[in-house]
C-alpha cells in the first residue's frame, strides 16, 4: 500500500469527493483526519465507511474559513495521529450557487465564495505547514476546476475562485518547495456528486464533447489524488492535473 503510516486530513470530507477521497486514501494505508463545517451526520458516515474497511479514521468539525478553526483541525489531527502527511483542500462552496450574470451576482455572495474556496484552502495550508516544516516533507492537493480553463456562463465568481487555486498553488509551490513539501491541483469536470444534483439535473448532461463519453463520478479522481499523495510524485510540485475525460486538455 502506497500510503502506509501516513496521516491525511481531508476538507469537505462529509460527502461527495470528500469521502471518495478519504475512501480511496485509507485503502491504500493512510490514517484519515476527515473534516466539515456543518454535515456532521453525513461526516459520521465517512469515518464509518472507512473503519468498516478496517481502516483508521477520526472526524472534527471545523470551518475552513476560520484560521482558529483551521489551528484546531491540524492541531486535533496531529493529537491523534502524531503527524500530518497529506492535506486535501477539499471543501467548497459550490452546493446551491444559482446562475447569475456577473452585474447580479450579490457581492455578500462573492465575497463568501472567495472566503471559502480561496481563503480557506489558504488558511488550512497555513496551518498544516508547521508540522510538514518539522517533519521535512508533505503533500498538499487543491481542488481547481474545469471550469477554470473553460468558463462558465453565470459562475463568475467560482469560476474566477478556482482560478485563485491554481494561482495559489502555484506561489505556495515555491515557497514551500525547500522544505520538501509538495502543492499540486487536481480541476474536475463537471461530476456527479450530490452537490452537482443540487445545480442540475447530471442525466442530461451532454457528454457528447467528452471524449470519453460520460459523466464523471468521484471515484475517477481518486487515483489522481493518490499519485499526488503518495511519493511517486515527490518531484513534482506546482502543477494542474486536468481530470475531465478530455471534455477541456491542457
Amino acid at each position: 500500500m502506497r500510503l502506509t503510516d501516513k496521516v491525511a486530513l481531508v476538507t469537505g470530507a462529509a460527502k461527495g469527493l470528500g469521502r471518495a477521497f478519504c475512501l480511496g486514501l485509507a485503502r491504500e494505508g493512510a490514517r484519515v483526519m476527515a473534516v466539515t463545517r456543518r454535515d456532521m451526520d453525513n461526516l459520521e458516515q465517512t469515518v464509518k465507511m472507512i473503519r468498516s474497511l478496517g481502516g483508521e479514521a477520526e472526524m472534527v468539525q471545523a470551518d475552513v474559513a476560520s484560521e482558529d478553526d483551521a489551528r484546531t483541525m491540524a492541531r486535533e489531527t496531529v493529537d491523534k495521529f502524531g503527524r500530518i502527511d497529506i492535506l486535501i483542500n477539499n471543501a467548497a462552496i459550490y452546493d446551491g450557487i444559482k446562475r447569475k450574470p456577473f452585474f447580479e451576482i450579490d457581492l455578500k455572495e462573492w465575497d463568501l465564495v472567495m472566503n471559502v474556496n480561496v481563503k480557506g484552502a489558504f488558511i488550512s495550508a497555513r496551518a498544516v505547514f508547521p508540522f510538514m516544516k518539522e517533519q521535512g516533507y508533505g503533500k498538499i492537493i487543491n481542488l481547481a476546476s474545469e471550469v477554470f480553463f473553460t468558463g462558465s456562463t453565470g459562475f463568475a465568481h467560482y469560476v474566477a475562485s478556482k482560478g485563485g487555486i491554481i494561482g495559489l498553488t502555484r506561489a505556495l509551490a515555491v515557497e514551500l518547495g525547500p522544505y520538501q513539501v509538495c502543492i499540486n491541483c487536481i480541476a474536475p469536470g463537471f461530476t456527479d456528486t450530490e452537490a452537482s444534483r443540487g445545480l442540475a439535473d447530471v442525466s442530461k448532461y451532454d457528454v457528447s464533447k467528452t471524449p470519453l463519453r460520460r459523466l464523471e463520478r468521484p471515484e475517477d479522481l481518486v487515483g489522481a489524488a493518490l499519485f499526488l499523495a503518495s511519493s511517486e510524485s515527490d518531484f513534482m510540485t506546482g502543477q494542474t492535473l486536468l481530470v475531465n475525460g478530455g471534455r477541456a486538455m491542457h
